[in-house]
């Protein structure tokens, strides 16, 4: 609009009042960019003209999806101050996703000149301008909310992050008697979620009557009005790599299945490297091993009579050998190793003492800048062993729920940014076959909740389609535990790098 290009100086009361984004500039000295207008717009428009609507907004993370609500929320409760009129907010936690938006709320409420301090906060959870009120309330599962109303407007924020059956037990009918407004705000997932199943909807009530309700940007949209924004993705998108779920999603806006196979024909090709498979290690290079641990039986000792590792229906220790590869390093978006998997064994039924034995023999012979233990359980021995034959060296991992699903998304980054390669003759190798049927076998199950965790492995009963053993996943473990390789300073010799953890998931709208 062109009343937009005015000096904020020469916008009169009347036009702010009639325009929200008008309003933002007039008063709170912020512009704001395309795709957050025609939105607060919209939602404005329905609030004000008691139309009703539901709308769906996907933005990316970082794109000011908290500050366009904000300058929506003061817009409102300044329009709305002679009205006993009553807006609710829901968030998926109280703390911090509730004290982060009242946080952003009251920045604004104290920056607005028009408002120059006339709003007031009460009970710790509401904001009031006039006769116009503003509640804070957490959508967690076992919140107590029942009861609030809104009648001006319902917001839920993250939507994504908030139980289905929560939503429609005790959040939805807050506005059913009020022909209340509601906006669930948030960032594309699985097509399993509340926002997900509300797109749906709101897709199809647009199509019905031609009133736009969903509205989605990407990175993208962003970009072009924000060139930080848009070096900022480029490092996101080289460091996990375009099709990573997080990126689709968080970024791009593209909705991801909630569950299926983890490494499709698409991600396997970009496993493939050139280097060939080693019997030893070349000088020069820096070597990494990845240890799962399997249950050792210390009664029978070795592997049963005629068993062979490679065709074993028992579980077993899995160790990947990993040429790490410092040239990525100078790339100015990547900055992190490249790792080439250069040797693999595997030992069933083996006693931990005689392990202990042939893994301390292997690394006289490569070497290895570090080891990655799997200590859970029974492997907490054996990696106590090796850290004090190898001191400095070993790092022990321990598998929960938790830290499982990190190492998945962190593996997952790595295959997606290209940093992890197989060799070219690896499908000469039976360990290598039998990694690549791991790969075909692996399923994955992203859990409900913000955390965002994942399922992944190869799932209880599956049978290996060559042998008909039961199937197992201890090679690809193995070769996740690379992940922790990137926290690690690179050996001398070699430029240092620390490559910080980042939580692609964190809320951390900018604002202007």
């Amino acid at each position: 609009m062109q009343s937009e290009k005015k000096d904020p100086s020469l916008i009169t009361l009347r036009e702010a009042l009639q325009d929200p984004c008008l309003f933002a500039r007039a008063f709170g000295k912020i512009r704001l960019r395309s795709y957050q207008a025609e939105v607060i717009r919209a939602v404005a428009r329905s609030v004000l003209y008691r139309q009703g609507l539901t709308f769906v907004v996907l933005f990316p993370r970082q794109s000011g999806k908290n500050e366009v609500q904000a300058q929506l929320e003061a817009y409102l409760l300044t329009c709305l101050q002679d009205c006993e009129a009553e807006i609710v907010k829901i968030s998926p936690t109280w703390k911090p996703q509730s004290l982060n938006a009242m946080r952003r709320l009251q920045r604004v409420l104290e920056r607005n000149s028009l408002l120059n301090g006339n709003w007031m906060r009460e009970s710790g959870y509401i904001y009031r301008v006039g006769r116009a009120r503003i509640f804070f309330l957490s959508g967690e599962p076992h919140s107590n909310i029942v009861g609030a109303t809104a009648s001006a407007l319902l917001e839920v924020d993250e939507a994504q992050d908030v139980e289905i059956e929560k939503f429609d037990k005790e959040i939805a009918p807050m506005a059913a008697s009020t022909n209340a407004t509601r906006v669930l705000w948030g960032t594309a997932w699985t097509s399993q979620t509340l926002l997900a199943r509300e797109l749906r909807l709101a897709r199809h009530a647009q199509q019905q009557d031609g009133v736009q309700r969903v509205f989605i940007a990407s990175a993208d949209q962003v970009a072009a009005e924000v060139p930080a924004y848009a070096r900022f993705v480029a490092e996101q998108v080289a460091r996990l790599g375009r099709q990573h779920p997080f990126i689709r999603s968080q970024y791009y806006s593209e909705e991801i299945d909630g569950q299926g196979g983890l490494f499709p024909p698409e991600r396997r090709a970009r496993l493939t490297g050139s280097h060939r498979l080693l019997d030893q290690p070349q000088p020069g290079e820096i070597y990494a091993f990845l240890l799962d641990v399997a249950g050792a039986d210390e009664t029978t000792g070795t592997p049963a009579t005629g068993e062979n590792p490679l065709n074993a229906a028992r579980d077993a220790t899995a160790l990947t050998i990993v040429a790490v590869d410092r040239s990525t390093c100078a790339d100015p978006l990547l900055r992190a190793p490249t790792y080439r998997c250069v040797r693999r064994r595997l030992w069933v039924g083996t006693r931990h003492s005689d392990l202990y034995t042939e893994l301390r023999a292997l690394a006289e012979i490569w070497r290895p800048w570090r080891v990655v233990v799997d200590a859970t359980g029974i492997g907490a021995g054996l990696a106590d062993f090796l850290s004090r034959a190898l001191p400095g060296r070993v790092i022990p991992f321990t598998f929960s729920t938790a830290s499982k699903s990190k190492l998945g998304w962190d593996f997952l980054s790595l295959v997606e940014s290209g940093r992890w390669k197989e060799a070219a003759d690896a499908e000469q190798d039976e360990a290598g076959r039998l990694f690549s049927r791991q790969l075909d076998l692996c399923q994955y199950e992203i859990l409900p909740g913000p955390e965002k965790r994942m399922r992944w492995g190869v799932p209880d009963g599956s049978r290996d389609p060559l042998s008909g053993q039961p199937a197992h996943d201890d090679l690809l473990i193995s070769a996740a535990l690379v992940s922790l390789l990137d926290d690690q300073p690179l050996p001398s010799g070699g430029e240092t790098l620390i490559v910080p953890g980042c939580d692609p998931l964190r809320d951390l709208d900018r604002g202007f």
